[in-house]
């Protein structure tokens, strides 16, 4: 027998266990009260900013990097052990537990007390350490900071969700809403599976950020853009069912729902007056999602091709994303880093995720990046160069902010290449095509039985699904490339 033979065998995950330090991050609510409660020192509360925007970023640079991929014939092995899908799915209860206690906190002051009596357990208070056991409310610095720390806890249940969103079974996409009622960001689960995926690293993508395109200019255009997207695509999937738009089974109505849920029961437990932080911490969260989306495809755009009469966008490569390997980040996020591997295989679990030697590289992890988007000059100076240079000194095929274009190209020395669209080739379907299976994540649309979900039923022949329907697991593929079966 072999060496290769073995490989599968004999590999192992050498980050396993260090997956779970990812749930450091929901703990984050508890480790900051504590911290204050036994110290009395306010910037305890702050620990979300903190850890993300100094602890990660500096941890990255010590520790460095890990190109390590498993071995191609190892994949379906890991993606099938349940222990990595527990460790996302324990994300979600830790995340509830600490954004109850930090509101509480943040409108009536320390849990334990009440929560001690509440049990009968209120002898135990004396014997506590430093204020564990006293009566105690912060102070408006001191809610905002606790309001911002759990913004980050579910800015992260956001990289949760896109992480369970991607998968087939129906309780992992259901889990996936749950994770983002909390920053009410409900509609990402559409919006980014469905649209992103599909128009990733072009001018049409809301959640592709452009090269001169500062992150403060990105955000009104992302937030907007894709809750405007995410409502025409569902606009069109139930018309397609022949249902109104206003309908029990809209998905983006649905994810609004449990955020409306969850916030209602907040403020009549805890009062009208936590209304005021659960909108901050959702504005923190939804922001941390939108600056880690401007920095993973600035710049990048793809090439339009020609397959036979239709124009369209190449297929996305591993070229269209910025990449990392910084140690720290990657099991912060679930491997999100590896950000080219999960557009070419969104379906992918995360700890199959592989680095590949032609995807660019960020000058660190994204946490140090977020530090460098924040501040525009520094960004701009760090990453406009590297598009340039990922473009062999061509920006004009890069993928500009349009009101800086001019000058942009007006100041680069290079001159503009011709870059003619590629032509593919004119593939005729067969006449009587009974199935037609996505090339890339395996998903099968079978004529006899349809897809209700997508609006098409039973009986939809291939020829009457629209030209411009894509692969509703990954968004990778469009109807032209898909393989087709007939009789």
């Amino acid at each position: 027998m072999t060496a290769a033979s073995l490989e599968p065998a004999i590999w192992r995950d050498g980050k396993r266990y260090l997956w779970l330090i990812g749930l450091v991050v929901p703990s984050l609510a508890f480790v900051a009260f504590a911290g204050r409660a036994l110290t009395g020192w306010s910037w305890w509360l702050w620990l979300g900013p903190i850890i993300i925007l100094g602890v990660i970023p500096a941890i990255d640079l010590v520790v460095g990097r890990d190109r390590t991929n498993p071995p191609a014939e190892a994949v379906k092995t890991l993606e099938a052990d349940p222990y990595y899908r527990w460790i996302v799915y324990a994300y979600i209860p830790i995340q509830y537990l600490g954004f109850a206690a930090a509101m509480y906190l943040v409108t009536r002051g320390n849990p334990v007390p009440d929560s001690l009596n509440a049990l009968g357990l209120g002898a135990w208070l004396d014997h506590l350490p430093g204020q564990l056991g006293t009566p105690f409310e912060l102070s408006t610095i001191e809610r905002i900071g606790a309001s911002i720390s759990i913004g980050c806890v579910g800015g992260i249940a956001i990289n949760t969700a896109h992480e369970l969103g991607h998968k087939r079974p129906k309780h992992e996409r259901w889990l996936s809403k749950v994770a983002l009622a909390q920053s009410g960001y409900g509609h990402f689960y559409i919006e980014h599976n469905r649209g992103h995926h599909v128009r990733v690293a072009t001018p049409e993508d809301p959640a592709s950020s452009r090269l001169g395109e500062s992150f403060y200019a990105f955000w009104p255009r992302t937030v907007f853009g894709s809750l405007r997207n995410a409502w025409r695509l569902e606009a069109t999937r139930l018309r397609r069912r022949g249902k109104p738009v206003l309908h029990p089974s809209n998905d983006v109505l649905n994810a609004w729902a449990m955020t409306l849920a969850l916030w209602v029961a907040m403020m009549l437990w805890l009062g009208l007056g936590v209304l005021p932080y659960l909108l901050l911490q959702g504005i923190v969260g939804l922001s941390l999602l939108e600056v880690v989306n401007y920095l993973e495809h600035y710049g990048m755009r793809r090439t339009k091709v020609h397959h036979g009469d239709v124009e369209r966008y190449e297929r996305v490569l591993q070229s269209h994303s910025w990449n990392s390997n910084n140690i720290a980040t990657n099991v912060f996020l679930y491997h999100l880093q590896r950000h080219s591997d999960h557009h070419a295989n969104p379906t992918r679990r995360y700890q199959a995720l592989r680095d590949h030697e032609s995807a660019p590289v960020l000058p660190t992890g994204y946490a140090g990046m977020i530090v460098l988007a924040l501040v525009p000059p520094l960004w701009r100076r760090v990453m406009d160069p590297r598009v340039a240079a990922h473009f062999d000194g061509d920006l004009s095929r890069a993928n500009i902010d349009p009101r800086k274009r001019d000058r942009i190209l007006a100041t680069h020395s290079t001159a503009p290449c011709a870059v003619a669209p590629r032509a593919m080739p004119d593939l005729e379907a067969p006449d009587a095509v009974t199935a037609a299976a996505c090339p890339g994540c395996g998903y099968e649309y079978l004529v006899a039985s349809g897809d209700e979900h997508e609006g098409f039923a039973a009986g939809t022949a291939w020829a009457d699904i629209p030209a411009d329907w894509t692969c509703p697991d990954c968004g990778v593929r469009d109807k032209l490339d898909f393989v087709l079966q007939s009789t």
